[in-house]
């Protein structure tokens, strides 16, 4: 792989990761709630886009705007479950709604059926691959250089719809309802409604990034949406920072991508760095929620 290839590449993938934690920053940083489902409407997205892109032809629009209509239907079993509740209790529900979704994406195969079969929809473990790269209107992004100028515009988009959604008086009623829900509800905010909105677009926008992310490696497999996938997208945002429209979530991402590309250069078995990205993200996650919660560019200190 050339420099220039790399240097694509890694671009590609800070694109996808940056509107996975602008989507995280939602629920994180503005509604205060520790989320550990994301991943699973990360894979969601991914899944859906490679199921309908695969075994119905459909081109990168239609799929992808599926993938953020399901993980939107899939986020009322986080909001509409737990909106009376927050802390301890909001993560073991995100997590239940997590293991749930993994479980289905793992299991739902059938080795007698094909691939595609309604009873072998995503083909267990083995994940479903040759999934087709985007294709808008005839045009097939097939190279890096047009997939990373596609997505850097999906990135920015999605960049600016947030910045313009949490600077809204919207945003700031969430910040409200994050500082203070009693008091917020006190004043006639409609609590329960903005909660569930917020999980609605976080999630959408975390399946399409599950969609982007399809469509490029050409592959997806039940370990996009596992509990390990789940915590480095909360460390991620934790550490970068929540609790602003844009410096945490970039700030998250790009570190998200650097630290594994990291260990490349590190003379070590593939097994062994991938343990150690999560050890090192782990210690991360610990040292800032002990010595600086808002993270590295937040306003929000997490509790």
């Amino acid at each position: 792989m050339s420099y220039v290839n790399y240097a694509l590449h890694l671009l590609i993938l800070f694109d996808i990761y940056l509107i996975v934690a602008l989507s995280l920053n939602v629920i994180v940083g503005y509604v205060g709630l520790l989320t550990l489902a994301h991943a699973a409407f990360f894979g969601v997205g991914a899944y859906t886009y490679a199921v309908t892109a695969l075994l119905l032809d459909w081109g990168f629009i239609p799929a992808a705007l599926l993938a953020i209509v399901i993980s939107v239907v899939f986020s009322m079993m986080l909001s509409i479950a737990s909106w009376r509740f927050r802390g301890d209790f909001f993560v073991l529900i995100s997590l239940a709604v997590q293991v749930m979704i993994f479980t289905v994406l793992k299991n739902w195969y059938d080795p007698s059926a094909p691939v595609g079969a309604w009873s072998n929809m995503t083909n267990g473990d083995s994940g479903l691959s040759a999934v087709p790269p985007p294709n808008i209107f005839g045009y097939l992004f097939d190279d890096k250089i047009s997939i990373a100028i596609l997505f850097s515009a999906f990135a920015v988009c999605a960049a600016l719809v947030s910045r313009f959604l949490l600077e809204s008086p919207w945003g700031r009623m969430l910040r409200a309802l994050r500082d203070d829900e009693l008091a917020a509800r006190g004043l006639g905010k409609n609590v329960r409604a903005a909660k569930v909105w917020a999980v609605a677009i976080a999630c959408g926008l975390a399946g399409f990034a599950g969609a982007m992310l399809s469509s490029y490696i050409n592959f997806v497999n039940p370990t996009i949406a596992d509990i390990s996938e789940a915590t480095l997208l909360l460390s991620m945002i934790v550490i970068g920072g929540v609790g602003n429209a844009f410096a945490g979530p970039f700030v998250g991402a790009l570190l998200l991508i650097l630290i594994p590309e990291g260990l490349r250069f590190i003379d070590m078995p593939i097994t062994l760095a991938a343990e150690m990205r999560l050890m090192i993200y782990g210690v991360l996650l610990i040292a800032f929620m002990h010595w600086r919660p808002q993270g590295i560019a937040g306003s929000y200190r997490m509790e």
